[in-house]
């Protein structure tokens, strides 16, 4: 039986000595061996694996191998394009071989090399590896893209971050227990999709059905807020560490009956109040579940406490809302703004943008208001020139900015 980490260190060794010695050389060949051997016994477990190169981390399925460390091959590897590696049938000595010559043609810092699976796209169909891309528009909302072969990019879908989140939920409304791992893997996830093709992409995704409203909006927020956040330049740990907090921001809301959440009129009194208690009911379903999701059980608490003061809950002093805070409200306001609701269409962007700059100053952090503002303004120029006119928040739309 072999390991994902095994599987990695084997192939580096392989990578290194088919770039010191010639075909058929017996350390070579004894690498090639190894590497082989550790894959077959992987795919034994596992006939589907996939890793993932995202900065220091690197992820097998949907969970980071935290003892491999900051892997510089992974690095390596991101930076020649392969941010997605899957296998996904058995794969031959030979092939294997053959694949991992083309990565490291890849990789060669001699001008002019290029990748042999770039000519023979057709050879390797059970080894695919590429740069992580958004399922466009023309796919299936109910059909989720396989990765193409070769060099030619993998078709991302969020098809299976939604069901996690889905499952997420469920588990808090029937356990009261937080999956902390799988949130820090949605999470992980939706920055990779984020950063296709050494571009900063934004996937945000439709919603269906309406009682699928609290997974996509959690979802986009997610993406919002780690957008939003590298926007401002702030630290890598904090970016990752405000989309979790993003994705968890509304986990209250499994406390209020689906009548309420789903309502297509107006709330009563009693019926706010119950939505109301939303953010103290999240906070403590974060902190009882993880102490070191404390600023995620702070931003649940203060997502819709507004600059002013008003908003809720009413704190029992006046204090400024924690900076993750202030990200994830405007986010939170933009993506319910621009989604259908049983009780009111969609808004356009354009009016979206104007309320929040509007209200900045009195419900949003003035800064961040302005920031998010130019930010996603940037993105709907730019998606309206290259896709004529496509509107943000289709279903994974892809939507470039710079990084």
């Amino acid at each position: 039986m072999s390991d994902p980490v095994r599987v990695l260190t084997t192939l580096a060794k392989a990578l290194s000595a088919m770039g010191l010695y010639t075909p058929g050389h017996p350390a070579r060949e004894k690498a090639l061996d190894v590497a082989y051997d550790e894959l077959t016994k992987l795919q034994a477990d596992d006939p589907y694996a996939q890793f993932s190169f995202l900065g220091d981390e690197v992820v097998y399925g949907q969970s980071a191998l935290r003892e491999i460390g900051a892997w510089d091959w992974g690095r390596k590897l991101a930076a020649a394009g392969v941010q997605r590696l899957e296998f996904v049938e058995a794969v031959t000595r030979e092939e294997y071989a053959e694949f991992i010559a083309d990565l490291l043609a890849r990789m060669s810092p001699t001008p002019g090399a290029t990748s042999t699976a770039e000519a023979r796209p057709g050879r390797r169909q059970r080894i695919r590896f590429g740069a992580i891309g958004i399922r466009g528009e023309g796919a299936s909302p109910h059909e989720t893209p396989r990765p193409q072969p070769g060099a030619s990019g993998i078709a991302y879908d969020l098809g299976d971050e939604a069901d996690a989140v889905r499952w997420m939920h469920d588990e808090v409304a029937t356990r009261g227990e937080l999956p902390l791992m799988e949130a820090e893997a949605v999470v992980r996830s939706l920055a990779v999709a984020m950063h296709g093709d050494s571009q900063m992409v934004l996937p945000l995704v439709h919603m269906k059905e309406f009682d699928q409203y609290t997974t996509t909006h959690s979802l986009n927020v997610s993406v919002l807020t780690m957008a939003l956040a590298e926007h401002l330049a702030l630290p890598a740990r904090d970016v990752r560490a405000f989309g979790v907090a993003g994705l968890l921001h509304d986990l209250g809301k499994v406390r209020i009956p689906k009548e309420i959440l789903v309502k297509p009129g107006k709330l009563d009194e009693k019926e706010r109040a119950v939505m109301q208690r939303h953010p103290v009911d999240g906070a403590r379903i974060i902190i009882a579940s993880d102490k070191n999701l404390d600023l995620a059980a702070v931003v649940a608490y203060e997502h819709h406490i507004m600059l002013d003061g008003g908003g809720y809950p009413k704190p029992h002093f006046g204090r400024c809302c924690h900076h993750a805070s202030e990200l994830v409200h405007v986010c939170d306001v933009y993506d319910a703004l621009r989604t259908h609701r049983p009780y009111r269409a969609a808004w356009e962007s354009a009016k979206a943008l104007a309320y929040i700059e509007e209200r900045a100053g009195t419900e949003f952090e003035p800064k961040v208001a302005t920031a998010f503002v130019k930010m996603v303004r940037k993105w709907d120029e730019r998606v309206a020139t290259a896709e004529g006119g496509t509107a943000m928040g289709q279903e994974a739309s892809v939507i470039t900015s710079e990084s």
